[in-house]
């Protein structure tokens, strides 16, 4: 099979399987439209994170600056242009990709720990000029939001009350619920398409090769700066694209979308799926979004109905030892399996399904020639 068609099978494969999350994914609890578009939309920021950290080896500790970047750009075209989702998220792209172009120009001079800290820093700076001296553009602590006072100039200039408040649409289908779960999808599947491309591209190659041995291409007389300021930009692109879904499916834009916690959550996803692979760090933003989702909502009346087939002692027992890894300590989970995934698996998720995958190649090759050799 040839890599173009091979590239087509997985992205239908991949497509097959986010368009049917609601189905496969009801088993676990995880079946509803909010948690499904968190699943969508942290998956696009850690595939555009992937990209720098996993294709290049650059880890950034300041990704959610673009995050909170494309937020506010998304919140200002439904309050200035139109309630239009797919003007707010272009927008948001944009925005973002031109604030990661200033900051990589000025990280990528650094490598190693130091462009982490560099990234670090800008970030943290970004969120503490929206608290304080960008305030009349992000609302400070309140946060950016729509209101009826706002223009909406082409909303009205298409015949809508601009004074009535209405939720995000694409083209008159409003974005809330399932709409708003397969809008989010798709670009999804749009976003996976694009990162699958640049991986199997020249450039892409060229970002494995830096990551391989960036002095040697130096050595060689090889500018490898274009190529990571462009990963950079791209990489800052998705995060805004993420952003403005966020935008998306509730039109607030605030600075803690800017802490430096939702930057390491990024990194934590592309870890904790697979650095490098292409359905490692979606694998990872579902998995953590899904603990903080399900796993916090967790309490003890909930885990003594799980258990309540066990004799009284032992139901609380084993509730006793339970509940911390549940409701509010759902980061202790999170933490444990971080810690077995990188004991055990340093590849992550996709690591452990590739031994799985070979094991079962594996059995399946023994069973046909014992088969064989049975035969003859």
């Amino acid at each position: 099979m040839s890599s173009s068609r091979s590239d087509y099978v997985i992205l239908a494969i991949f497509a097959l399987a986010v368009l049917t999350m609601p189905v496969w994914l009801a088993p676990i609890g995880a079946g509803y439209p909010d948690i499904l578009q968190k699943f969508a939309i942290f998956g696009i920021f850690a595939l555009g994170f992937n990209i720098l950290f996993g294709f290049s080896g650059y880890l950034s500790f300041g990704h959610a600056a673009f995050l909170g970047t494309g937020s506010y750009a998304a919140v200002w075209m439904f309050k200035l242009l139109s309630m239009n989702a797919l003007i707010a998220v272009v927008f948001a792209i944009v925005v973002a990709g031109i604030f990661a172009l200033l900051i990589g120009y000025v990280s990528l001079r650094r490598s190693g720990i130091y462009f982490s800290i560099l990234t670090l820093a800008f970030a943290q700076m970004s969120y503490n000029l929206a608290y304080s001296v960008l305030t009349p553009i992000t609302n400070g602590e309140t946060g950016l939001q729509t209101s009826r006072s706002d223009p909406r100039i082409l909303d009205t200039m298409m015949g809508a009350d601009p004074h009535i408040l209405r939720t995000p649409d694409f083209f008159g289908i409003a974005l809330q619920g399932w709409p708003g779960f397969y809008f989010c999808a798709i670009l999804l599947i749009l976003a996976f398409f694009v990162t699958m491309r640049i991986k199997n591209s020249t450039f892409g190659l060229m970002l494995f090769a830096i990551k391989s041995n960036q002095n040697r291409m130096n050595y060689t007389g090889f500018s490898t700066r274009p190529y990571l300021l462009a990963a950079f930009v791209i990489s800052g692109m998705y995060a805004g694209l993420a952003g403005g879904l966020l935008a998306v499916t509730d039109p607030l834009a605030g600075a803690d979308r800017m802490q430096w916690t939702a930057s390491g959550e990024v990194v934590l996803m592309t870890i904790l799926g697979g650095v490098g692979t292409l359905l490692g760090p979606v694998i990872g933003a579902a998995v953590m979004k899904y603990l903080e989702q399900i796993f916090s909502s967790f309490n003890e009346g909930f885990l003594h109905r799980s258990f309540d087939f066990l004799p009284t002692g032992l139901q609380d027992f084993v509730v006793t030892i339970v509940s911390p890894f549940v409701g509010e300590g759902w980061h202790l989970t999170l933490g444990l399996l971080f810690m077995i995934v990188v004991i055990f698996l340093p590849g992550g998720i996709m690591e452990g399904i590739a031994h799985l995958t070979r094991r079962f190649r594996k059995g399946e090759t023994g069973g046909s020639g014992q088969t064989a050799r049975t035969g003859h």
